[in-house]
Formats: C-alpha cells, sequence, structure tokens
C-alpha cells in the first residue's frame, strides 16, 4: 500500500485512484493527517462565521449576533482540517495573487504557463488538483506540460525518506563533489525520467566532469598567443569542430522539444570530453614552449564560450565562473541570461571523413603500442591504392609524428599494416621491431584465429543450428567468418614478409 495512502481513513481508500470521477471534498480528522484547520468558527446560539484569523471570526461573530460582548472563548474552530495538499492545489494562481485581483497584470501574462516539472507520485495530490483549481477559478488550463521526473531510490528500490534513513545529506555530497557535480551525475543517470537508483558513483562523475572542464580552460588560457600565420593542421581542426558544434546544438535543441534531458545532457558532454577535449585541443595545441597563432586561439575561445553555454542549464556554477574569465565582461553581465547564437551551418562530409581520420590515427598509434615504438620516433605512413582523407594529412602527421604520407601500389615488406573501410594502411618499421619477438607475436595471433575459423566453420556446418537460428544470428556468424578470414591472410602476409 503506498506510503501517503495508509494514513487515510477507509472511506477515502476506495478514492484514491479515481480522483476526478468521484471528487469529494478533502476535509480529514487533523489526528490522521496535517493540513490548514477549516477556518470556521461556531457561535453559542447556532450557525458559524468563516475568517482568515481569530481577530476577524470574533468580529463578524459579534455583528452576526448583535451581541457586542461576545469573546473568542465563546466561539469554536471546526475541528477537522484540510489536507495538506490544500493550499497547493492553488498555488498556479495564488503565486500571483491571481483570485484577490483577477487583474493582475502578471498573472495575465503568465497564466497559464507552459511546463509543470514533478515527480509521478503527486498525480492525485498536486497536478489533478491544480487542473481542477485552474479551470474552476480562472477557466483555463495552469499549465500545458507535465513533465515528471524519475524517484530518486536506494541501491536496494526503496524510495527514499526519513523513516528509512536511506536518504543521503545534499549537503556532505555538495561538500564532497560540488554542486554541479551532483546535479550533473543523477541528471546523467535518469534517462526519460526514469527512477534512478541513486550510488555516489553518480556524484563523482559529475565531479570527475568539473575538473575536466576546468583543466580544459586553465590549458587555453595558459597559451602564449603570437601573431603569426594559421597553420593548416589549425584551420581544418576548426572548421570540423565548428561543424561538430553545430550538429550537437540542434541535436540538443531537438532532445530539449521532446524534454529528453538526459540525452540532451549527455550530447553535450560527449561533445565535450570527446571531441573539443579528447581532439580538438590536442589538434590545435602548439608545441611545448611555442606560441598558438591569434585566429586558432580566438576561434578556440569562441568554441569555449558556446559550450558553457550550452552546459549552463546542466551546471550552472562552473559555467558562470568560467564564462566571467574568458573574455573581459561587463558589471551585471551573466550566462544566465545570455543568448545561444550557435552557427547552425555544418558541414557533414566534413565531420564523416573526421570519423574515418580518428580510425587511421587509431590505428598508428596501435603500432606504436604494439611494437613499443616510443612517441619521438618518426614513423612514415603508407596509403595502398587512393587516400580517401588526404586532407588531413596535415592532422595525421602532427598527431602521430610522422614524416611522410605516401600513397603506393604495394606497400613495403615488414610493415605493420591495419584496415579503415577498405583502404589498407602501413607502416614501415625497418629495424625498429625485434624480428623473432614479432614472428612469435604473429604467430600466436595466427594460431588464435585459425582456431576461431575454426569454431564459427563448425557452428555454420551444422544443419540443425543453421536451421532453427535467426537469419540476423547466421549473417553475425558470417561475418565473423569473413573478419577472421581477413586476419588470417594478413597475418600471413607479415609473417612471410618477416621471415625472408
Amino acid at each position: 500500500m503506498n506510503d501517503e495512502l495508509k494514513f487515510y481513513p477507509a472511506k477515502y481508500k476506495n478514492t484514491y485512484k479515481n480522483w476526478l470521477e468521484n471528487i469529494k471534498d478533502w476535509c480529514i480528522s487533523r489526528q490522521l493527517w496535517w493540513g490548514h484547520r477549516i477556518p470556521a468558527y461556531f457561535l453559542p446560539e447556532g450557525g458559524y462565521v468563516v475568517a482568515g484569523t481569530a481577530e476577524e471570526a470574533l468580529k463578524l461573530a459579534q455583528e452576526k449576533t448583535g451581541n457586542a460582548h461576545l469573546k473568542m472563548e465563546d466561539l469554536r474552530q471546526d475541528d477537522d482540517c484540510l489536507d495538506t495538499w490544500f493550499s497547493s492545489w492553488l498555488w498556479p494562481i495564488s503565486l500571483f495573487n491571481g483570485i484577490n485581483d483577477p487583474n493582475n497584470e502578471e498573472i495575465n501574462y503568465y497564466y497559464p504557463t507552459s511546463d509543470l516539472v514533478t515527480g509521478p507520485d503527486i498525480i492525485f495530490f498536486w497536478v489533478a488538483r491544480m487542473i481542477m483549481a485552474g479551470y474552476e477559478y480562472k477557466g483555463d488550463m495552469p499549465f500545458k506540460n507535465v513533465y515528471f521526473t524519475g524517484i530518486v531510490r536506494d541501491k536496494l528500490g526503496r524510495k527514499m525518506s526519513k523513516s528509512l534513513g536511506n536518504s543521503p545529506d545534499p549537503l556532505e555530497l555538495i561538500d564532497k563533489y560540488g554542486a554541479d557535480g551532483v546535479r550533473m551525475g543523477m541528471m546523467l543517470a535518469a534517462p526519460a525520467g526514469n527512477d534512478i537508483l541513486f550510488d555516489d558513483a553518480l556524484c563523482e562523475q559529475g565531479r570527475n566532469f568539473n575538473n575536466k572542464i576546468w583543466n580544459a580552460f586553465r590549458l587555453v588560457k595558459g597559451w602564449e598567443v603570437a601573431d603569426m600565420a594559421q597553420p593548416e593542421y589549425a584551420r581544418l581542426a576548426t572548421e570540423w569542430f565548428e561543424s561538430m558544434l553545430a550538429t550537437t546544438a540542434a541535436e540538443v535543441a531537438d532532445l530539449f522539444s521532446k524534454y529528453r534531458l538526459s540525452e540532451a545532457l549527455m550530447a553535450v558532454y560527449k561533445l565535450f570530453w570527446d571531441e573539443f577535449s579528447s581532439w580538438y585541443l590536442e589538434m590545435i595545441k602548439p608545441a611545448y614552449g611555442q606560441p598558438i597563432d591569434k585566429a586558432t586561439y580566438e576561434k578556440t575561445l569562441g568554441f569555449f564560450d558556446n559550450l558553457l553555454k550550452l552546459l549552463h542549464p546542466f551546471m550552472p556554477f562552473i559555467t558562470e565562473e568560467l564564462w566571467q574569465h574568458i573574455y573581459d565582461r561587463k558589471e551585471g553581465e551573466s550566462l544566465m541570461v545570455q543568448q545561444l547564437n550557435i552557427p547552425t551551418a555544418c558541414d557533414e562530409t566534413i565531420v564523416k571523413d573526421f570519423e574515418v581520420v580518428k580510425e587511421v590515427i587509431g590505428g598508428i598509434r596501435t603500432i606504436r603500442l604494439q611494437k613499443n615504438i616510443a612517441q619521438k620516433e618518426a614513423l612514415e605512413l603508407q596509403v595502398v591504392g587512393e587516400n580517401p582523407v588526404a586532407a588531413f594529412n596535415p592532422i595525421i602527421t602532427k598527431l602521430c609524428n610522422l614524416s611522410s604520407i605516401e600513397v603506393v601500389e604495394n606497400k613495403t615488406d615488414g610493415s605493420g599494416s591495419f584496415m579503415v573501410g577498405t583502404t589498407e594502411y602501413a607502416v614501415p618499421l625497418g629495424n625498429m621491431i625485434n624480428v623473432e619477438e614479432e614472428l612469435a607475436k604473429l604467430e600466436a595471433e595466427l594460431k588464435y584465429q585459425e582456431g576461431f575459423l575454426q569454431s564459427v566453420l563448425k557452428k555454420l556446418g551444422n544443419e540443425k543450428f543453421v536451421g532453427k537460428a535467426p537469419a540476423n544470428v547466421i549473417d553475425m556468424e558470417r561475418k565473423k567468418q569473413a573478419d577472421a578470414e581477413s586476419k588470417i591472410a594478413s597475418l600471413k602476409e607479415s609473417i612471410a614478409a618477416l621471415k625472408k
């Protein structure tokens, strides 16, 4: 039984789920609930008066009875009370004193409002009553949309309450993780209004993101700026991120319109953490002790400004603080009232091509890691056939420390290679690896892949499996077969090249 319902007298319990179909006066005994005591005062000779205060009630009683000597102790106030939600149901109206002053300009402007944000556990206690009061006293709905948030529960799924003692102290959480950290962590964990199983790790994730934003700000503001030509890699980087920013801003606007707030936060989170911090700043970062060109720096500050605007609804404190320090602000300026004017132009081609660039960079870095090649060692990159992302060569060269990028018909023997789509890339290794160790590693990998392929072929050769398995499962197994065969062919080729 619901915690709220169990305190109601039996005669009210049957109406709990159908308030709008079987409406009754919401008056119950004070012994069972807390709320406004009914302001009705009974007279000694019978009858009653209604007043906001005892003094007003006494004055009305004296006038009604004609007895000027009537005293307060002669009156008896009704013992019953309205339930605790009674005053709340008039909130959209009483907020602007709309009942007492129907010509009030504020209520005429703001009523009805757009959205109500509340929990699903008080639909009948509050939301339905506000709607009823709105139509009764204003002749119109009080709000157009109702957004139900999730309910925060403990790890056992229990609703947090004082009686259970399972609710953390929010002030202690804020002291430990910061207000923005707690706020963001909770919002990331509440997609589409689902209930939240609270864990301190959520707040820790929020705090870590705050640190990421702060460290990115310190990095950018710590650069020395020089009036010099913009490098090609920086020009490409700014063009790419401008499109990424426009794409994400449009996505966030769409998610806001659908009330998918957690997903909107996740979109901005990924944009800042992955695209801005991990890729963009790495691409434009000047060499140690060197300045950054003015054009790139100004673009970067503009990107940071817009990122803070996107993040502000979710993380108001750190974004306001950093926004005040990106540029010199006027007295009284605040991020809270800024318009989000992000360019809408998006070059979809550059966004799509850069995803390929990421895979190429990842492939080169994997070879460095696997072969234990230091980052300071410059490498050559060979593209077999045609280079689909040749325009991004300056970025690939900078991030991977390459001495050259060449298009070749056949890769050099003894190269480390990888595939991105249908294009093969190779890194000539020369004397940078131990041939015996590399052969042993490749042969071990070949043995594993051959064993894996045999297990896949055995499954596909089983008539019962092929006959009963869904088509998508069969397709997945055939894809595994093709991938394994491709890897085996590449491994055999690499082993043969090393043995020459």
